[in-house]
């Protein structure tokens, strides 16, 4: 059993308290503090364990692009950065596309140190599966080769995912292809795609009974659209990315499908986040390596750096504790909780021992050192953050970056 003691952080208050973990991974206690604790925390935060549901690990049956990432280093790069657990993207080599590719995909997911749920791809002609998972859509081309061209061709397969969760990429593929021949990828994929791609997302999310989410939003009129389809019942849910939130001016390596855009989207959607309409901060951690950046492929890493960007919410943009809870740990929670057998979300009796501990007054410098993800490199590299990750507990296991394993801590502890 593993007992920490601090200031414990929900969705509906900050309290000092006491958590034990039995030998399960179970939180079995919630107390009053004895000072007696393996750890005890001062000023440092204690939260139900973050949660990313937007990563591209890389690897597949065919291991041609683990030189990039695979799910060991991927989870290893989320403990890094304060993430217990994560939904993986399926646009790989061999995609899981239907119950063999999946379960196959599933064996190489479950060597990750973390907990790993993985969304099946929809393609042309693609079917849901028989257990029940979340699937993701390309509505145009990014990385991969799994994608629509047409608006027409996406909704004859969609008709097929009534009553299933859904994730949509959403551009425009008619608008992108007019734009080709533009100078800049920004221009090439413009605001309007997205704006116009989410219309056609929300439009089949409301006419086929979908349970959808919308990844990556760039724009501050997208958001607006999706929070219109809320407000008349529609049952979507919106990401957003770091990147989105942190930078205005692109150049290759923040290349990325959307684009990044201007300042005032950025403010909106810090907002948007901050008071409750978008519903998850998503990494989208796509981990391409520098070389494959410099041949202008679209993506970036995040999961190492997600804690510490986290600290940047809260001084910067006055995000509470409980907001950060919410938006990091409990909203992710209820959709990963779908489909995986332990319960995230909550630091409360009964739910899973994973936990992130925050120091918001120990600054972080990013420095390709401290990556742990394979490609090795951040977009965040000489950005100093105001705060740090003390811990990562993984189901009553502590891991801290400079001391390596939860075992060695403890040897430093008992010490």
């Amino acid at each position: 059993m593993l007992s920490i003691e601090g200031n414990i952080v929900n969705t509906d208050k900050v309290f000092r308290g006491r958590i034990e973990i039995d030998e399960s991974g179970t939180i079995n206690k919630i107390g009053s503090p004895t000072g007696a604790a393996d750890f005890i925390f001062g000023e440092e935060l204690i939260f139900p364990g973050f949660i990313d549901l937007h990563v591209h690990a890389r690897e597949d049956t065919t291991h041609q692009e683990d030189y990039k990432e695979n799910f060991t280093t991927a989870g290893e790069a989320a403990i890094n950065g304060g993430v217990v657990a994560f939904a993986e993207m399926p646009n790989n080599p061999i995609p899981p596309i239907d119950d063999a590719s999946y379960e196959a995909k599933n064996n190489l997911a479950k060597k990750s140190p973390v907990d790993i749920l993985l969304y099946a791809a929809i393609g042309h002609n693609t079917k849901p599966l028989t257990k029940k998972i979340p699937y993701k859509v390309f509505m145009t081309k990014s990385v991969g080769d799994l994608f629509f061209n047409a608006k027409e061709e996406l909704e004859n397969t969609i008709k097929n995912y009534s009553g299933q969760y859904v994730s949509f990429h959403s551009e425009d593929p008619e608008i992108l292809e007019k734009k080709t021949q533009e100078l800049t990828h920004e221009l090439r994929r413009p605001p309007e795609a997205e704006i116009s791609g989410i219309d056609f997302a929300l439009k089949l999310i409301e006419k086929y009974n979908i349970f959808g989410k919308i990844c990556h939003v760039s724009t501050a009129k997208g958001i607006q659209k999706i929070i219109e389809a809320k407000q008349r019942g529609v049952k979507v849910a919106v990401e957003v990315t770091p990147h989105h939130l942190y930078f205005a001016k692109a150049n290759k390596n923040l290349q990325v499908n959307p684009p990044i855009r201007t300042k005032e989207d950025c403010a909106t959607l810090i907002k948007l986040l901050k008071n409750g309409d978008i519903n998850f901060l998503a990494t989208d951690h796509a981990p391409h390596t520098k070389e494959e950046k410099e041949k202008g492929i679209s993506g970036m890493p995040h999961l190492d750096t997600y804690g510490p960007f986290v600290t940047w919410l809260m001084k910067e943009h006055n995000f509470t504790p409980e907001e950060i809870a919410r938006v990091c740990a409990y909203n992710p929670a209820n959709f990963l909780n779908n489909f995986l057998e332990n319960k995230f979300g909550e630091i409360k009796e009964g739910y899973i021992g994973s936990v992130t501990i925050i120091d918001t007054n120990k600054p972080t410098t990013v420095t390709g050192e401290m990556l742990k993800t394979k490609c090795g490199w951040s977009p965040f590299e000489g950005v100093i953050f105001p705060g740090s990750v003390s811990m990562t507990i993984i189901k009553g296991i502590p891991y801290q970056s400079k001391l390596g394993t939860g075992q060695e801590i403890l040897k430093q502890h008992d010490k």
